[in-house]
């Protein structure tokens, strides 16, 4: 889904934003690997399947986020799906293994909260030029991470 919508917003001429989704499909293909590698590294076969396409192309920016964000929430279903199978089957190795993905989904979906945020006080699916200009601007070197509250501190907010 990131790699289509990348590819969208390049010819759309949104470069920061192609460049911010670019950047999230390798993130995504890097959690793939450290998944095999997990299953490889426990002795089990790897069973590699044909993923679904990606949904038709986005009709506006708001709609290419409202969708990356419901994408995330899926995901996070399957990554919670996975831990409370390990937790069932008492498999403590893969339990542990799949904590950090809880905490990437959460700040996933946090990242993608934050980014429709700032799309809807720019004007949502009204925004104008300037707005989405400097919007697609802040995305080629914005953060691939979203802060969360977890992490905040009362000396850092």
């Amino acid at each position: 889904m990131y790699l289509s919508y990348a590819a969208w917003a390049s010819n759309k001429g949104y470069g920061g934003i192609a460049n911010f989704l670019f950047r999230h499909s390798n993130g995504e293909r890097i959690h793939m690997m450290n998944i095999l590698e997990y299953i490889l590294e426990r002795g089990a076969k790897v069973k590699v399947e044909v993923i679904p396409s990606p949904p038709e192309d986005p009709i506006s920016i708001q709609n290419c986020f409202e969708k990356i964000f419901e994408h995330e929430v899926d995901n996070t279903k399957g990554i919670y799906k996975l831990v409370k199978m390990s937790f069932v089957e008492e498999d403590w190795a893969t339990w542990h293994f799949m904590k950090w993905f809880v905490k990437e989904q959460t700040e996933e979906e946090t990242l993608a909260l934050n980014l429709l945020d700032k799309i809807k006080i720019a004007g949502g699916t009204n925004a104008g030029a300037e707005a989405i200009y400097v919007l697609d601007r802040d995305l080629q070197t914005k953060s691939d991470d979203a802060v969360l509250a977890e992490d905040k501190t009362a000396a850092n907010p």
